[in-house]
């Protein structure tokens, strides 16, 4: 069973424009003492996500989890230390056999029939949401809110992320219900030190 920072930081490479403003944003993000971190890129090309992604390995020191999302292929080639796959991503399975056993596999769950299904399979953690409203997706599912937190709880014992609409008004409540970790991308953009700082204090 692995143990999960509280703060579960997400870079989405759409959201900061150019390569320079992803690589300050995440420099920022390691000096306020961000442990976990996770590279998505839903649409580049593989070439640049993998150059991206060998950067931010570059940029973290060995204290630092860096997960990639969806491509099981490039966190092997990027040397990160995990792979995050959706519901309409690449199979648990088939990325469980890419990345193997020692590397770290999380599993988006969005109601408690994919929470439980999520349980019985070879996942590290279980990411399950969105708690909140959240526009970092445009399509999003639709909405658990605290009560879903805790229904998933009671569903696993894997350690749980929750994901969607967590600030740092909110994400003391996530934590009670349930959450291990709360995997925030829209309110660490702004000011990313600061912000994550803040949240690292809230969380303790």
């Amino acid at each position: 069973m692995i143990a999960l920072p509280r703060l579960y930081a997400i870079v989405d490479s759409s959201l900061c424009g150019d390569s320079e403003t992803l690589f300050s944003k995440v420099g920022e993000l390691l000096a306020a003492g961000v442990v976990f971190l996770q590279y998505r890129d839903k649409s580049g090309n593989p070439g640049e996500m993998l150059a991206h992604a060998r950067e931010l390995k570059r940029l973290a020191d060995n204290s630092v989890k860096l997960i990639m999302n969806d491509r099981a292929d490039l966190c092997l080639a990027a040397g990160f230390d995990g792979v995050h796959v959706g519901q309409d991503d690449l199979s648990l399975e088939a990325a469980r056999k890419i990345v193997g056993k020692v590397l770290w596999l999380g599993v988006s769950a969005h109601n408690p029939e994919e929470v439980a299904e999520a349980d019985q399979t070879t996942a590290d953690y279980i990411a399950v949401g969105p708690v909140c409203a959240t526009t970092s997706k445009s399509t999003a599912d639709p909405i658990i809110g605290l009560e879903g937190v805790r229904q998933a709880r009671a569903l696993t014992r894997k350690p749980l992320v929750a994901i969607g609409g967590i600030t740092r008004a909110n994400c003391r409540q996530v934590i009670d219900a349930g959450a291990d970790s709360v995997a925030v991308i829209s309110d660490l953009l702004r000011e990313p030190r600061q912000s994550a700082q803040e949240f690292l204090r809230i969380l303790g």
